[in-house]
C-alpha cells in the first residue's frame, strides 16, 4: 500500500494533503520533534519522534518505500528517499528526481558555506498560493501514478 510521509515540523501544505491522501484513502504519516494537531478520520497518524538533530528525517527515510511519497523540502532526506524508490515532492510543488538531485545536494553544500561565510543570507521564498496549487496538481499526480505501479 502507498503511503504519504510528511516532514512535517515546518510543512505548509499539510491540509491539503490530508484532503488528497483521504480521496484515495491513503495512509499519512506525520513526522515532527513535538506534539501537533492531525485531523481524525483521514487515515493520518501522528509520529512524534525525538528532537535529536535528524531524527525526523532518519524515521522517514528509514519507512520510505518504493512507491512511496515524502513531502520535504529537506534535500539531503529527499536523497535518502530517492535511493529508497520512493517519490520526493517538496510543498511548493516542485519534484525531486534522480536526474536533479545530485545538483540540489550540491547547490545546499555551496549556499551553506557562502551563508558560513556571510555571502550570503536569506530564506526561501515567501510561500504563495500558485505553489499550493502545484503542490496539489503535483501530489495528485504522483499517487495516481504510483497507485498504477502497484495495480
Amino acid at each position: 500500500m502507498i503511503a504519504i510521509l510528511v516532514d512535517a515540523d515546518a510543512c505548509p501544505v499539510k491540509d491539503e494533503i490530508y484532503a488528497v491522501a483521504a480521496r484515495y484513502d491513503l495512509a499519512v504519516a506525520v513526522v515532527c520533534n513535538t506534539h501537533i494537531a492531525v485531523p481524525g478520520g483521514v487515515g493520518a497518524q501522528l509520529v512524534v519522534v525525538g528532537r535529536e538533530p535528524d531524527a525526523a528525517d532518519d524515521w522517514i527515510a528509514g519507512h520510505a518505500e518504493r512507491g512511496d511519497v515524502v513531502v520535504t523540502a529537506d534535500v539531503p532526506l529527499a536523497a535518502r528517499c530517492l535511493a529508497a524508490g520512493a517519490r520526493v515532492l517538496r510543498p511548493d510543488g516542485r519534484v525531486f528526481d534522480e536526474s536533479m538531485i545530485g545538483d540540489a545536494l550540491a547547490t545546499r553544500q555551496l549556499l551553506s558555506e557562502l551563508r558560513d561565510q556571510g555571502v550570503v543570507s536569506g530564506g526561501p521564498k515567501p510561500f504563495a498560493d500558485k505553489d499550493r496549487a502545484r503542490f496539489m496538481s503535483r501530489l495528485d499526480q504522483m499517487l495516481r501514478a504510483g497507485l498504477r505501479e502497484r495495480s
